[in-house]
């Protein structure tokens, strides 16, 4: 007993090692593909919408596609705007960089003992050691753009084909199971794609949502280019729990530079904490709603898992995906108890 108990454990293990290291060999073909899927999700309520109108159905992926690519031209546009601004202010910021360089070497000095030309040294040597290898980082930098660009075209093909393609998908996702469990099948199908379509386009809602709100909480403490500062935090929250810390650090880091005080690096964090705990106790439940039932301690270690496996764009479909896997462990017999595991407790039930 003792045998078969440890050889289905072990057996546990290599699927899971097999699992993450086939994700990871396959990433640059999973993640376009992955990304291609969740889009269209999304829009395929649109799709259908306009379909119902009397265009084909190629007429209408393509329709929705322009939409897509249109709000993102938008944002780009608006972020564009707004780094003009940030780049005629080069000169106040630098100067504001200096200073506080200056400050931070004085700090050293007296803080630990090195004087402040040794500290020069050490970052002149740094920087010459950094300038040997600017050639690779250049064509690193260079093969990222490239690589990313291709995703891009290829996610948008994805999200074309999908669409065109969802009935033929669908029959034969249908012919994979038994007869008796193909309304199950079909059943796990529908609400999987609206767990997605509803956290992503939720998320959406709640990013512009939160664009509003940080650009006026800015605006009052006097964050100068407070838009831009409040779009990329909004951005940067498609990656959960990580990307608003970094947004607002960034912003906390720029106001300093811009030479505001400790009362405006105070007013960002006030306004930070105000708008999550608004977006947590409010916004959150209102526009995502508990479709993507996962509990918190799942809900980190799949970001970090997704991390590992697939880098940012791992941390950003960690979310919605692990909410498909949840509705397929929930409509499983057998693997009900895993669908348990991974929600959130039930509240008003006694907890140990």
């Amino acid at each position: 007993m003792t045998q078969i108990s440890l050889s289905r454990t072990v057996q546990i293990l290599l699927f899971f090692f097999l699992l993450f290291g086939g994700l990871y060999i396959a990433k640059a073909f999973l993640v376009p593909v992955t990304f291609g899927l969740l889009l269209a999700m999304l829009m395929m309520p649109l799709c259908r919408r306009i379909e119902r109108m009397g265009l084909h159905r190629a007429s209408a992926a393509f329709i929705c596609i322009l939409l897509l690519a249109a709000f993102v031209s938008g944002v780009a546009a608006i972020l564009s705007w707004q780094l003009s601004g940030i780049a005629q202010d080069f000169s106040n910021i630098e100067g504001q960089v200096v200073k506080l360089v200056d400050n931070a070497e004085a700090y050293i000095s007296n803080t630990i003992g090195i004087a402040p030309r040794q500290q020069e040294e050490l970052l002149k040597a740094q920087q010459e050691k950094i300038s040997g290898n600017a050639g690779n980082q250049l064509i690193w930098v260079a093969g990222s753009v490239a690589s990313t660009l291709g995703s891009l075209l290829l996610t948008v093909v994805y999200i074309f084909l999908f669409i065109f393609y969802r009935g033929h998908l669908k029959a034969f996702i249908t012919k994979l199971v038994s007869p008796a469990h193909r309304k199950q099948a079909e059943h796990i199908m529908q609400n999987s794609a609206k767990v997605a379509e509803q956290y992503i386009s939720g998320l959406g809602l709640m990013i512009i949502s939160l664009w509003v709100m940080y650009g006026i909480g800015f605006s009052i403490i006097g964050v100068r280019h407070a838009l831009f500062f409040a779009v990329l935090c909004g951005i940067l929250e498609i990656i959960p729990y990580v990307g608003n810390i970094t947004g607002t650090a960034i912003t906390v880091l720029m106001a300093f530079t811009q030479g505001g005080s400790m009362s405006m690096v105070i007013g960002v964090i006030v306004t930070y904490a105000a708008v999550q705990t608004f977006q947590t106790y409010v916004l959150e439940p209102l526009v995502v709603g508990s479709r993507v039932n996962i509990n918190p301690m799942f809900t980190i270690m799949c970001i970090i898992a997704g991390e590992m496996v697939w880098g940012v764009p791992g941390m950003i479909l960690a979310i919605p995906l692990m909410g498909i896997v949840k509705i397929i462990l929930d409509n499983i017999e057998p693997l009900q108890p895993f669908g348990f595991l991974v929600g959130s407790p039930k509240s008003g039930k006694k907890k140990d």
